[in-house]
C-alpha cells in the first residue's frame, strides 16, 4: 500500500516514480497531465514543501473541472479517476 502523501513534494516524487515502474500508458498520461495542474495550483499556496490542504485539493479539482473540454471524454475519465485515487492517499 502507498504511504500517505503529506506534502506537494511527496506527490511530485510519487508521480515521478511512476515513470520508473511498469505502469500502463493511461496512468502515465493521467499522472503527467495532473502534475501540471498540481504545480499551477501549488504556486497559489506556497512552495513544494507545503502540506497538502483541503484548499489545495479543492483548487486542483476546480482547475481540472475548468479544463474538462481540453480532453476527450475517455481521457477526462482517466484523469478524473486517477485524481480521485490520488486524493485517497493524500493527507489533508
Amino acid at each position: 500500500m502507498l504511504k500517505k502523501l503529506c506534502t506537494v513534494s511527496e506527490i511530485y516524487q510519487y508521480l515521478d516514480s511512476l515513470f520508473d515502474q511498469d505502469i500502463d500508458q493511461d496512468t502515465l498520461f493521467a499522472s503527467g497531465y495532473l502534475r501540471g495542474f498540481i504545480s499551477v495550483a501549488a504556486t497559489d499556496f506556497g512552495d513544494e514543501q507545503q502540506n497538502v490542504t483541503e484548499n489545495l485539493v479543492a483548487l486542483i479539482t476546480d482547475k481540472l473541472a475548468q479544463a474538462k473540454t481540453e480532453l476527450n471524454p475517455q481521457d477526462n475519465a482517466i484523469v478524473q479517476n486517477f485524481w480521485l485515487a490520488l486524493q485517497r492517499v493524500m493527507v489533508s
